[in-house]
């Protein structure tokens, strides 16, 4: 087996969460498939979430956390995302993160004839994204049309160059019945193992 160089970002803003248990176990089990990782936390890190501007002729300067974070990625050859859905899309520190940190000249090439679309600049790279919810998966599907799984994979991820992008969603999560996180960790370990 290949081994890959990846980039956990545990996506959930409190400092105990499922999501961050999650990002642990696959962070171990891929370091124990001799993977090189990195973890991060987005509740260790300090930033100003809010974009403030229009468009993007104007940002603020990164902070370095949301500097380290690029170059974090920029490593990576798979990143791997753990997050709740919250009222139908990310918690808003994390949507903070993407704002901010997903600029022109760092993740996305607007340098190209008029009327084309920005060139990606994160090309070669997987994705995993691991989503926690009580939204049942058949109302994900028939009500909400998947939108925030299609808003990763074609709005933000796919749009900056990463793929295959999977995702996985793991739903009834804040009373989830018995050994069903159990059976969850097992499916993460695995993801990890297999760098996935």
């Amino acid at each position: 087996m290949t081994h890959k160089r990846i980039y956990v970002l545990n996506g959930h803003p409190a400092e105990s969460s499922l999501s961050k248990t999650f990002a642990e176990t696959y962070a171990a089990a891929a370091q124990a498939a001799g993977h090189e990782v990195r973890l991060t936390h987005l509740h260790d890190l300090s930033f100003d979430s809010d974009f403030e501007y229009s468009n993007f002729a104007k940002t603020k300067p990164l902070e370095p956390a949301l500097e380290t974070l690029l170059q974090d990625i920029e490593w990576s050859e798979h990143l791997v995302v753990m997050a709740p859905m919250w009222w139908g899309g990310l918690p808003a520190k994390l949507k903070g993160l993407i704002d901010r940190a997903f600029l022109p000249g760092r993740v996305f090439d607007t340098r190209v004839p008029k009327g084309k679309m920005p060139k990606p600049m994160l090309m070669g790279r997987s994705a995993r994204v691991i989503l926690t919810s009580d939204t049942p998966g058949w109302i994900m599907r028939l009500m909400y049309r998947n939108a925030l799984f299609r808003q990763l994979r074609t709005q933000v991820l796919g749009f900056v160059g990463l793929k295959p992008i999977r995702i996985t969603h793991f739903s009834g999560a804040s009373a989830p019945a018995p050994g069903r996180i159990d059976r969850w960790i097992g499916k993460v370990t695995r993801f990890g193992a297999s760098a996935v």
